[in-house]
C-alpha cells in the first residue's frame, strides 16, 4: 500500500517543524517522520541541555568568588548533580514535548514515528509503510563522529549526547578533543567539581581560529584548573581497572594519562549513512554529507536537505535560515541563496567567543588590503565591575570599501555584542557608521567606536612569509 502526500520531511530538527507549519498553511497534504526524539539534536542533546548546564556551573564558579565581591558565602560550595540534571531534563521536555503536540496538532499533517528509507527518488518506507511525494525534504542531522583509534572499540566513553544522562560528578573526566564542544564540557565540568584533561592533537585549541584567539581561551581555561594536552599524537585508549587510560605523546606531560571517564569531541557526522540514500540517486560528499546547490537542492529534482545534515554549517541558527531560505524560494517565489549567509557562530565557553563573518587568518589568505582593530576587555568598564577582564575585540576591515569583514568578540558579552556587528555586515555598512554612533554607557558595546578608532594594516599572508 502506498500513501501519497504533496510534500514528506524526514527529521524534526530545527528547520523541519516550521517548514511544515509553512506546507500545511500553503495547502500541501504533508507527511513528517521522526524516528528519535522531537526536536532534533538542539533540544535534546545540544543547545538547549548545555546550555542549560553552563548556567548552573555558572552559578556553581560566581558562589565560589562571591568572597571576591564582598559577599559572604556560609560553607562550601557544593554542586548536586542529581538536580543539575533534574533542571535540564525539565528545560529539555518543555520544548521538546512542545514541539511534539505542535506537530501532531497540525492540520493537514500525519506524524510518523520510525526510521524512513528511500526506495527511489520520491519513495521513502516507514515502519512497513511506503509514502510517496513529488518534493521530499531531508532534516536528519548529525551525530558525534567516533575515530577509530587504538582501544577505542573495548573502552566506555561518552559522547555529547551520553553526557546528557551524566546525573554524578566524575573524579576525573579526560576529553579527547579541544574544539567547541570539547572546550564548553571542559569548563562547565571544571565548575561543578571534577578534574579535567583536555587532550587535542593540534598544536592549539580551536585551530580553525586566529592563533591570538586559541592563546587566550587556552589561558582562560588553564588559569581554571584544566589540564591542556596539546600536540598529542598517536592517541590510543583503554580500560584500565574501574577507571580510562589515554595514552598521547605529547610535547609536555606524561605520556599517559589516567582518569575515571573518557568523553570523545572529535567532530560530527552527518545522519545519512543508513537513509538509502543510492537508492534514490541522492549524491554525497566523501564525509557522508548530501550535496546540495545554493538553494538546498540536491541532485535529485524535488528533493532537498536542509540542517547538519548538508555539511553546510553545523548550527541551530544554519539549519533554522536553511528552512528560510527554502520555504521562501518555494513558496513566496524568492530567491534566497546560501551564498548571502554571513557565518556567524559562538563559543561559549565563559566568557564567551562571538563569530562573525572571516577570521583574521582568511583576511591574509586573500590578500584585500585590510584593517584591524583590537581591544582588550580589560579595558572595558563593564568587564571591570563585574571582575571578568579577560579576552579581547577584533575587528577587521576592507580598506577599500570601509565594510566590515570579520569580527570576533571573547570577552563578557561576546556573543551579543558580536550579533551587532552581524547587523551591520548584512546591511552593507561602513565601519564608520559605529564610530559616529552614540552607544549606552556602561555596556560593552560602547566600547566599539574606540575599537574601530585605532585600526592598522593587515599584511597579507604572502607578504607576512
Amino acid at each position: 500500500m502506498t500513501t501519497r502526500f504533496d510534500a514528506i520531511i524526514i527529521g524534526t530538527g530545527q528547520a523541519g517543524p516550521p517548514l511544515a507549519a509553512r506546507l500545511t498553511e500553503a495547502g500541501m497534504k504533508t507527511a513528517i517522520i521522526e524516528r528519535k526524539l522531537f526536536g532534533g539534536t538542539c533540544v535534546n542533546v545540544g543547545c538547549i541541555p548545555t546550555k542549560t548546564l553552563v548556567a548552573s556551573a555558572r552559578a556553581a564558579h560566581v558562589a565560589r568568588h562571591a568572597g571576591d565581591f564582598g559577599v559572604r558565602v556560609d560553607g562550601r560550595v557544593e554542586v548536586d548533580m542529581v538536580k543539575v540534571k533534574a533542571r535540564k531534563d525539565e528545560i529539555v521536555r518543555g520544548s521538546n514535548e512542545g514541539i511534539e503536540g505542535w506537530l501532531k496538532s497540525m492540520d493537514r499533517l500525519t506524524v510518523y514515528e520510525g526510521h524512513a528509507r528511500f526506495e527511489g527518488p520520491h519513495r521513502v518506507r516507514v515502519k512497513g509503510e511506503r509514502l510517496e511525494a513529488e518534493k521530499i525534504f531531508i532534516n536528519v542531522g548529525g551525530r558525534a563522529t567516533v575515530p577509530d583509534m587504538p582501544g577505542i572499540a573495548d573502552t566506555p566513553f561518552l559522547t555529547n549526547s551520553g553526557m546528557m544522562q551524566v546525573d554524578f560528578l566524575p573524579e576525573h573526566l579526560a576529553i579527547v578533543g579541544g574544539s567547541y564542544i570539547g572546550l564548553e564540557f571542559a569548563q562547565m565540568y571544571r565548575r561543578f567539581g571534577s578534574k579535567v584533561t583536555v587532550i587535542e592533537m593540534s598544536d592549539r585549541l580551536i585551530p580553525r581560529e586566529d592563533p591570538d584567539i586559541s592563546a587566550e581561551v587556552k589561558r582562560i581555561l588553564a588559569a581554571e584548573g584544566i589540564k591542556l594536552r596539546l600536540n598529542a599524537k598517536c592517541i590510543a585508549v583503554e580500560k584500565r581497572g574501574n577507571g580510562i587510560a589515554v595514552v598521547a605523546e605529547c610535547t609536555d606531560g606524561p605520556p599517559e594519562i589516567l582518569a575515571s571517564h573518557l568523553l570523545m569531541a572529535v567532530g560530527r557526522t552527518a545522519n545519512t549513512d543508513d537513509l538509502g540514500l543510492d537508492k534514490a540517486g541522492i549524491a554525497t560528499d566523501a564525509r557522508g554529507y548530501i550535496t546540495v546547490d545554493d538553494e538546498l537542492k540536491t541532485s535529485v529534482p524535488g528533493v532537498w536537505a536542509m540542517g547538519d545534515c548538508n555539511g553546510r554549517g553545523a548550527f541551530t541558527h544554519t539549519s533554522y535560515n536553511d528552512y528560510e531560505i527554502v520555504a521562501a524560494n518555494l513558496l513566496d517565489g524568492g530567491h534566497r541563496r546560501l551564498a548571502d549567509r554571513i557565518p556567524a557562530y559562538a563559543l561559549y565557553i565563559d566568557p564567551p567567543l562571538g563569530r562573525a563573518g572571516q577570521s583574521e587568518q582568511e583576511v591574509r589568505a586573500s590578500g584585500r588590503k585590510a584593517l584591524v582593530g583590537t581591544l582588550a576587555m580589560s579595558s572595558v568598564g563593564r568587564a571591570r565591575e563585574r571582575s571578568e577582564t579577560r579576552g579581547f575585540m577584533k575587528i577587521l576591515i576592507d580598506a577599500e570599501s570601509e565594510k566590515i569583514l570579520g569580527t570576533a568578540m571573547l570577552g563578557i558579552e561576546g556573543d551579543e555584542v558580536a550579533q551587532s556587528i552581524l547587523g551591520l555586515m548584512y546591511a552593507g555598512a561602513s565601519y564608520k557608521v559605529i564610530e559616529r554612533a552614540m552607544y549606552v554607557h556602561p555596556t560593552v558595546s560602547e566600547y566599539l567606536p574606540t575599537l574601530v578608532g585605532d585600526l592598522r594594516k593587515i599584511r597579507p599572508a604572502a607578504a607576512a612569509r
